[in-house]
This record gives C-alpha cells, sequence and structure tokens, in this order.
C-alpha cells in the first residue's frame, strides 16, 4: 500500500453530526412528487438527489417546463432540510484537531459532500480554512459516488487518486474511492455499522476517524508530528 499523500473527508456523519432525517426527506419529496405525477414511477432505490432528477426527467419527457418547475421546487424543499439540519448539528470533538494535525505533519486534505454549501457553511462558516479543498454538490456536475467529485478535489490539492484515501460513513464514500482508484475508509460514525461498512470492503475500517488516524499511524502510513 501506498504511503498516503492526502486524505479526503466525507462531512455529515464523517466530521460532523449526521442530523439529516433522510427518510422524512424522501417522504416529502413524495408528497410533492404526487402533485405533479400521480402514481409516481416505482424507484425507491435511489438517493433523494437521483430520485428528483428521475421524476424531474419523466415529467420533462412530456412538459420541459413542468419538468423544470418539479426539480426547482424539490431542490428548495431539499436545502431547506438541509440548513434547518446544519442549525441542529456540530462538528465531532475531534474534527479539528484530525485536520489540523494532519496538516501539520504534511497531509493534505479536502472535504467533499452531496451536501448543499449554504448548510456546510451554516454549521461551519470557515469551512474553506480547516481544509484545503471544499467542494460541495455545487461545486461539480457530478456528485459522489461519481469519481468526478473526488477527482476535482484531488485537483485542486495536487495529489494523485493513489496516494490519496477517501474517507467517508458510508459506502457510497467508499464507492467513489474505488472508482476514482485511491485507497478507502469507513467511519461507523453515520447511519451504518463496521459490519455494514465492511461489505463494502474498504482499506479500513474504524468507529470514528480519530481512530481511524491512529490505526493509520500505527501502520506507518502517515506520520504524527
Amino acid at each position: 500500500m501506498k504511503k498516503i499523500e492526502a486524505i479526503v473527508f466525507d462531512f455529515d456523519g464523517t466530521l460532523a453530526e449526521l442530523t439529516i432525517d433522510f427518510d422524512e426527506m424522501k417522504k416529502r419529496l413524495k408528497a410533492l412528487g404526487r402533485a405533479f405525477l400521480d402514481p409516481l414511477p416505482e424507484k425507491t432505490d435511489i438517493p433523494a438527489l437521483e430520485w428528483v432528477d428521475y421524476i424531474a426527467s419523466c415529467l420533462a419527457d412530456e412538459d420541459p417546463d413542468l419538468g423544470k418547475e418539479f426539480h426547482t421546487r424539490c431542490r428548495f424543499l431539499i436545502i431547506t432540510m438541509e440548513v434547518e439540519a446544519a442549525r441542529n448539528g456540530k462538528l465531532f470533538p475531534f474534527t479539528c484537531d484530525i485536520l489540523s494535525s494532519l496538516r501539520n505533519s504534511g497531509i493534505k486534505t479536502g472535504i467533499i459532500t452531496r451536501n448543499t454549501a449554504s448548510a456546510v457553511r451554516e454549521l461551519v462558516p470557515e469551512i474553506n480554512d480547516i481544509s484545503g479543498c471544499f467542494l460541495s454538490r455545487e461545486d461539480v456536475q457530478n456528485v459522489k459516488p461519481h469519481p468526478e467529485h473526488l477527482f476535482k478535489a484531488l485537483e485542486v490539492i495536487g495529489v494523485e487518486p493513489a496516494n490519496t484515501l477517501m474517507v467517508g460513513d458510508h459506502p457510497m464514500d467508499i464507492e467513489t474511492g474505488k472508482r476514482a482508484g485511491s485507497m478507502t475508509a469507513g467511519v461507523a460514525t453515520g447511519r451504518m455499522s463496521v459490519e455494514e461498512l465492511q461489505k463494502a470492503e474498504p482499506d479500513f475500517v474504524a468507529s470514528n476517524c480519530a481512530e481511524l488516524i491512529q490505526l493509520l499511524e500505527k501502520e506507518g502510513l502517515i506520520m504524527n508530528k
């Protein structure tokens, strides 16, 4: 395994407490969707953002303006819930210390999230200062698990995927790293347990980011200064 030169983190559930109620979000989106298209197509196996895009495309086939209206109203609903959740959230106690320690040891860092930038900045106004790169969903055309999200962050901080560790609390984060060709790690501080994360076959699994950093130091993949 190559020496780690950069660590890119997911945000919600990885560096900050996961406070977004995704089940409630999907419930509200479906209620809105039925006002536009009833019955709704059976498509429950995809995340909320992709579901909105799918339903909007179905509507746009018949009426492009209706598809745009649905998409806009759904995005407004999602952003409202994200910002509200951020107001009740907080960083994990170890987050700032980890990011600072990595910077001092010469490890570059990045943060990528499917969340909206306004919600993240509601919680952490200094988000651009605590990491070498911050990219929300508004900053890329294709959000994770599409590798573009990670590729763009690595372009900003100047590190190759093979020398990067992608860290997140969901199998989607592990998939992102694998598709980009980076090393991967899962942390059980979100919705998934260690056992559930292990099924995605990351290179490392830990209960939280602090434990993960200790593991990497023990393995000699990063240095503690």
